[in-house]
C-alpha cells in the first residue's frame, strides 16, 4: 500500500482533512495504526469507549447475576430443548394417571378384569377395531365397564359406561318382546 492509500484509509475512518491524516502518518513513520493513535492524542478524534468484561463474581452483582439466571431459564422455556423437556413431562405425567387409574370389567357384580388405563389406550390405539366391536358385544353379556381413581373425579366416565349398558339392555329386552 502506497502513502496516498495509506493517507485515504485514514480519512475514510477518521473523517480528518487530508493534510491531518498525511501529518500523522509522516509522525509515524507511515504506520496507519500508529497515525490513528497519533490523532486520538491529538484529540482529532474521538477514542474508543472501553468496557470492562469479567467472570469474577462480585458482591454488588449478585442481583444482576441471579436476574441473568432467570432470563436464560425463561428463555431455554421457549427453545427446542425446552419444548422437548414439556413434552415429555407431560408424557411422563399421562403415563403415571393411565398406571394410577384403573378400566374394570365385571359381570353380575363380580370384577371379571380390572387393568390399568394404559393398558386400553395402548389396546385401543393398536387393535382398536377388534377391541371396540368386543366391548359392544360384551355390554349384550351382561359385561359393564368402569373406571376406578382419579380419572372419574374430573369426568364422571361411569354414568357414560352405565347408560351404555342400559343401552344394550334396552336393545336386548326389545328383541325378547318380539
Amino acid at each position: 500500500m502506497d502513502q496516498l492509500e495509506k493517507v485515504e484509509k485514514i480519512r475514510e475512518k477518521t473523517g480528518v482533512t487530508y493534510d491531518e491524516a498525511k501529518r500523522a502518518l509522516e509522525a509515524a513513520d507511515g504506520d496507519v495504526l500508529d497515525a490513528l493513535v497519533y490523532l486520538e492524542n491529538q484529540g482529532k478524534i474521538k477514542k474508543p469507549e472501553v468496557s470492562v468484561y469479567t467472570t469474577k463474581v462480585e458482591s454488588d452483582s449478585s442481583a444482576a447475576f441471579k436476574k441473568a439466571a432467570e432470563s436464560y431459564e425463561e428463555s431455554t422455556k421457549t427453545t427446542k430443548g425446552g419444548q422437548m423437556k414439556k413434552f415429555f413431562k407431560w408424557c411422563g405425567t399421562l403415563i403415571q394417571k393411565g398406571c394410577e387409574n384403573f378400566f374394570i370389567v365385571s359381570r353380575h357384580g363380580e370384577d371379571m378384569i380390572t387393568a390399568p388405563v394404559l393398558l386400553l389406550v395402548v389396546l385401543l390405539l393398536f387393535a382398536f377395531w377388534a377391541v371396540v366391536p368386543l366391548m359392544v358385544v360384551g355390554l349384550f353379556f351382561d359385561f359393564h365397564y368402569r373406571f376406578q381413581g382419579n380419572i372419574t373425579k374430573a369426568v364422571d366416565v361411569n354414568m357414560a359406561c352405565d347408560k351404555a349398558a342400559e343401552a344394550a339392555e334396552n336393545i336386548k329386552q326389545e328383541f325378547h318382546h318380539e
